[in-house]
């Protein structure tokens, strides 16, 4: 991606995320997911971005019930009762949890105070599900409480299991999110004739509306041992974009503020479609300051 967008010269981070700015007016930050960043980061994405640029962050996967790196675990964190398997923390302790969230929110505080804090991705792992009275209980419990700490956040919520979402339960999880001001983030991935992935739903449950698209590579979504890149390696067509747009037009016209991600991450792809899908919607998106690019060529 690095070879294939940016210009020759464009080399070290401040000048990558200069650049990325000057094109787009928002950015989804994944690597927080792995790690909670340094406080100085966010300072230093201030400074580097113009006044009127978002940063949505991703929680760290602590937060959202993840096994993470021990390796990527904070002194404050690691003296809390865990256990470790094959290199990955599992059975957090439920104050650990607490503190993830408390040192997450301090080191993304440079954004919020700035204004160029927009939402707190919270991704749940496709094993949060509403399949069982038991599993429905203990998860909405938990997103009660995540509520209650994120509380005066944008957070925006993306299950990935079907079960949140199936005939005679969609109406009460849109509903629980809406009274509990958490956005449901719309997905764009795999379908599959088990139906066991998350359905291209599009709808939102409070005045911010979000769509992730990941891509439609069906042969590599459930491989085992592959790479981020492997698994979200896919170029949407013109048509393919297509069909979002009604769906996209139609979270317009609900939310205040509607906003297009794109997370197939190999390559450039990720930049084409989303200025692809920009010269499509035309007049429905706000310009950025600088100028969205054509879709450049894959060399």
């Amino acid at each position: 991606m690095v070879d294939l967008w940016y210009p020759r010269g464009v080399t070290s981070p401040e000048q990558r995320l200069r650049y990325y700015a000057s094109k787009f007016d928002t950015v989804e930050l994944d690597s927080s997911y792995y790690a909670i960043p340094q406080k100085r980061y966010a300072e230093a994405w201030v400074q580097r971005t113009p006044a009127t640029f978002s940063f949505h962050v991703k929680a760290y996967g602590l937060m959202t019930g993840h096994e993470v790196d021990v390796r990527s675990l904070p002194p404050e964190l690691a003296q809390f009762p865990h256990t470790v398997e094959r290199g990955r923390v599992r059975d957090a302790h439920p104050d650990m949890v607490g503190a993830a969230f408390d040192l997450f929110l301090d080191a993304i505080d440079p954004l919020r105070e700035a204004d160029k804090l927009g939402g707190i991705l919270m991704q749940f792992p496709p094993y949060f599900t509403a399949a069982s009275p038991e599993e429905l209980t203990r998860n909405l419990a938990y997103l009660d409480g995540m509520a209650a700490r994120l509380e005066g956040y944008r957070t925006l919520v993306e299950f990935r299991h079907p079960s949140w979402v199936a005939p005679g339960r969609v109406e009460n999880t849109l509903a629980f999110l809406k009274e509990r001001g958490l956005a449901y983030v719309s997905v764009d991935n795999p379908q599959f004739p088990s139906r066991c992935t998350m359905p291209p739903l599009a709808v939102a449950t409070t005045d911010w509306a979000y769509v992730r698209f990941h891509g439609r590579n069906a042969d590599t979504w459930f491989a085992k041992g592959g790479t981020a890149a492997d698994r979200f390696d896919y170029l949407y067509s013109t048509a393919e974009l297509e069909e979002w747009v009604p769906p996209i037009q139609h979270l317009a016209e609900t939310a205040e503020e509607t906003y297009v991600m794109f997370n197939n991450n190999r390559y450039d792809y990720a930049q084409r479609n989303a200025a692809e899908i920009a010269t499509i919607l035309g007049e429905d998106v706000v310009a950025p300051e600088g100028e969205l690019d054509a879709p450049p060529t894959l060399f």
